[in-house]
């Protein structure tokens, strides 16, 4: 039974949540055929970001999330059909405005004390007090969210802030922190007061973290059962950002799993290494629209959107291995299926970009880029060097085709933790390609719409107001019963050009000496199986 924790993901932060990205496929044939599990072994991981700090409450980095799954447990999991199943609670239910959980007996945290029903309470007062700032507040925790504890009975009982179609999943999937924890966020940086499998002993940041497991963990998700062949003793995370050097450490043995991204996935098939994948969404765009800034105007967005041949963009992103974008969601169980994207961006054609530009008021300057109010078109496009060896061309063919259309594009490399200052805080860029990852329709919200940095998330400065009536009554309805207007509502963005999603792709985790199983975009921890 393949389990995940339910987080979101801002996918070249990546992920503007979660743990960063899709569905899952195991290889059938792999070179561990003939191998035996092992014990007491090492389990190494190439990342290819360092992951800043770890609080799961104050980051929406992929790779910090993905990590925190090995150290912070939810309350909830998901089977492969999206079907809840116990987590740290045995017991739970929710409407669209309330939730109760009945914690597991016997739960500890890291440092050998028991978790209480009131810890569990005081993680999700923290992010639904809008005082602390949490990037998770409105995201999985609507604002105002107020929960009480019964620590006899062991039971939580919440009330959302705001009505949430995805309540059980939303609250059930944060990741929990034990009690102290709540009030020492700079120990929670690190990676402490953990309630998962794995316990934080060693960081060295852009270089390596490393944990060790923890021998009195018992409450794994689901059926879980901790005596089981295999499990590694010890999980090194390594910073590595170069995809073929990675692609020698996998096949050398110095590393047991990565992502592989652009054409060195091919030898390693060649060489038959078990992998799992995942569908991500690698082609997105988002446009700055504060005030002064030249992504504000629709007819500007449009503009910059017709100048790019978008299909012939997506073959060189992923290697012509990616297949066009339907939504902004491409975790596999989708809570809602359907295609809110196809006919709604725009065709591409040059001339029509340049005459929607002189629609709009910007003239060609002397040198060819385009003038208003004597201010140039130039623009900062930025992206996300962890994204593979594809991103930096891919980011080079837009800024000609953009050259074309008479926009100077200033092309940014960074990392995730610098994405992230850049979205959420500086505010200097204008194009954004780093694509959002989300588990569920309603985990887009907060990041278009509502509080702009630094007091919320909206970090496009989107006001969009279809999409924001259309949202809020599809938080109304529970469930699937509402994914027409979910739908509708991700249109509505679309069709504004507020984002652009247009291509996704498969990208396998390989493994080598290792088994485990690939879920809402990452490992799940408790699945892998080291091999001799």
């Amino acid at each position: 039974m393949k389990k995940a924790r339910l987080t979101a993901a801002i996918a070249s932060v990546v992920a503007l949540t979660v743990s960063a990205c899709g569905g899952t496929s195991q290889s059938g044939q792999d070179r561990t055929a003939n191998q035996k599990l092992t014990e007491g072994k090492t389990f190494t991981m190439a990342i290819g970001t360092d992951p800043g700090a770890l609080d799961p409450a104050m980051t929406v980095l992929s790779t910090a999330l993905e990590i925190g799954r090995y150290l912070y447990d939810s309350l909830i999991n998901l089977d492969e059909t999206g079907k809840p199943v116990p987590g740290l609670a045995e017991k739970f239910e929710a409407t669209t405005t309330t939730a109760s959980f009945t914690l597991r007996n016997g739960i500890t945290c890291d440092d050998g004390t028991p978790l209480t029903a009131s810890g569990v309470a005081a993680n999700i007062n923290f992010v639904g007090d809008p005082a602390n700032k949490s990037p998770m507040s409105g995201l999985t925790v609507a604002p105002g969210t107020k929960a009480t504890a019964d620590d006899a009975a062991r039971t939580i009982t919440l009330t959302s802030g705001a009505p949430d179609a995805f309540l059980l999943r939303n609250l059930g999937g944060m990741p929990i922190v034990c009690g102290k924890g709540v009030t020492d966020r700079s120990a929670l940086a690190k990676g402490k007061y953990g309630t998962g499998l794995f316990t934080m002993t060693e960081i060295v940041p852009n270089d390596h973290y490393t944990l060790t497991r923890r021998k009195d963990y018992a409450w794994g998700p689901g059926d879980w059962r901790p005596e089981q062949p295999g499990l590694p003793e010890k999980v090194v995370f390594r910073v590595i950002q170069n995809m073929t050097t990675t692609s020698n450490l996998l096949l050398s043995g110095e590393l047991n799993a990565a992502r592989i991204v652009g054409q060195d996935q091919q030898r390693l098939r060649a060489q038959k290494l078990f992998h799992g994948e995942l569908s991500v969404p690698m082609g997105e765009m988002f446009f700055n629209q504060a005030p002064g800034r030249a992504g504000g105007d629709q007819n500007v967005r449009r503009a910059l959107v017709q100048a790019l041949d978008l299909a012939q963009i997506g073959k060189v992103l992923t290697s012509g291995s990616g297949a066009p974008s339907q939504g902004m969601v491409t975790v596999e169980p989708k809570a809602c299926a359907g295609d809110a994207v196809s006919g709604k961006l725009p065709a591409f054609d040059v001339a029509a970009a340049k005459s929607a530009l002189d629609a709009a008021g910007w003239k060609p300057g002397p040198d060819g880029v385009r003038v208003k109010d004597g201010k140039r078109l130039a623009l900062t496009a930025i992206y996300g060097t962890q994204l593979g060896p594809t991103m930096a061309p891919t980011a080079e063919l837009m800024q000609q085709s953009w050259k074309a259309a008479g926009a100077e594009v200033t092309l940014k490399g960074l990392d995730s933790p610098g994405t992230s200052q850049v979205l959420f805080s500086t505010g200097e860029w204008d194009i954004s390609l780093a694509p959002v990852t989300l588990l569920l329709p309603s985990q887009i919200s907060s990041f278009v719409s509502g509080p702009k940095p630094p007091g919320g998330t909206n970090f496009a400065h989107i006001e969009n107001e279809r999409y924001t009536s259309q949202a809020a009554q599809a938080a109304r309805l529970p469930g699937d019963s509402g994914c027409a207007t979910w739908l509708a509502a991700e249109s509505a963005l679309i069709e504004r050009l507020d984002v652009v999603p247009y291509v996704n792709s498969v990208i396998p985790i390989f493994g080598s000496n290792a088994k485990f199983k690939v879920n809402f975009g990452t490992i799940d921890p408790s699945s892998i199986r080291m091999y001799s």
